[in-house]
């Protein structure tokens, strides 16, 4: 009864199961696996398993590892592109064991191998979702201070840049044109502040109107130049459903050195930001736009 079983098991389970002797020779191909490769069990039998289902890149570390694991008695779990019939890649991972003879000695590595690709992709898209401002597509905040506190290692070897933006006005568009409306302007923004960064700085979202720029090497004078730019692409008129819509930008900068806090590099950034609105509109107090 066990027997029928097993045998019942490995040709119907989805897994590829594979077993392959200390030369690499396939000595068992289980149903799935033929499907997965477009080969019948005669026609894998005997065949050296890397040149059927691993690909170029990979072949020299599959050798290896069968050949370890014969020789230790110990196989590990690994993930690794395998090929399909049509000559596809599909991510595979695999459950490894070494069989032993009734001598005790090890003969053979047995394979279990569960094709991965879709879910690996799901997780790929849902880290990188976590580290994305939803509405416009660039790096939220989480994602921003991960990356500032990376360029703030006392290891570091250069400053680091940041500037500090807030809309002006964006609270009437809101109130005017409605929320619709308000967050075209912020993708438009978003977008615009993309295409002024230079190759290696960060354009993130910290929440509502205000984005951060973190630019690695950037001193004062760089942080200036940038600025400038940024309140000339933003402050251009944004077509929306409603006409063409403009937003002023109030800017800060910082300049954080290896060994400091994000939080003391932002919140200087954020000080400054509040010194050119506050100079910018003629009043004190933070306007609410």
């Amino acid at each position: 009864m066990d027997g029928r079983l097993a045998l019942e098991f490995l040709e119907g389970t989805d897994a590829l199961v594979c077993v392959v002797d200390g030369d690499g020779r396939i000595l068992l191909a289980n149903p799935a696996l033929q499907r997965f490769t477009g080969r019948t069990a005669d026609q894998l039998l005997g065949r050296c398993f890397v040149d059927v289902y691993v690909v170029p890149e990979h072949r020299e570390l599959a050798v290896d590892a069968v050949t370890r694991a014969v020789a230790t008695g110990r196989a590990h779990p690994q993930e690794g592109d395998w090929l399909t019939a049509d000559g596809g890649r599909r991510l595979i991972s695999m459950q490894n064991n070494v069989l032993t003879g009734p001598d005790g000695r090890a003969y053979a590595v047995a394979t279990v191998g569960i094709d991965v690709t879709d879910q690996r992709q799901r997780e790929a898209q849902l880290s990188e979702r976590a580290r994305t401002d939803r509405l416009t597509g660039i790096p939220n905040r989480g994602t921003f201070f991960e990356e500032l506190a990376r360029h703030l290692d006392a290891g570091a070897d250069c400053v680091c840049g940041v500037l500090f933006c807030d809309l002006d006005g964006f609270k009437g568009v809101n109130d005017v044109h409605g929320h619709a409306v308000g967050d075209a302007v912020l993708v438009e923004v978003a977008a615009r502040l993309r295409a002024m960064a230079a190759p290696g700085h960060l354009v993130a979202r910290l929440g509502g109107d205000e984005f951060v720029v973190l630019c690695p090497g950037c001193d004062e004078p760089a942080l200036t130049a940038l600025a400038a730019a940024a309140r000339a692409r933003v402050g251009a008129p944004v077509p929306t459903a409603a006409g063409p819509v403009a937003v002023g930008v109030s800017i800060g900068s910082a300049v954080g050195r290896p060994g400091e806090s994000p939080d003391e590099v932002i919140t200087r950034a954020d000080r400054a930001m509040y010194g050119a609105k506050t100079r910018r509109h003629r009043r004190p107090g933070r306007p609410q736009d």
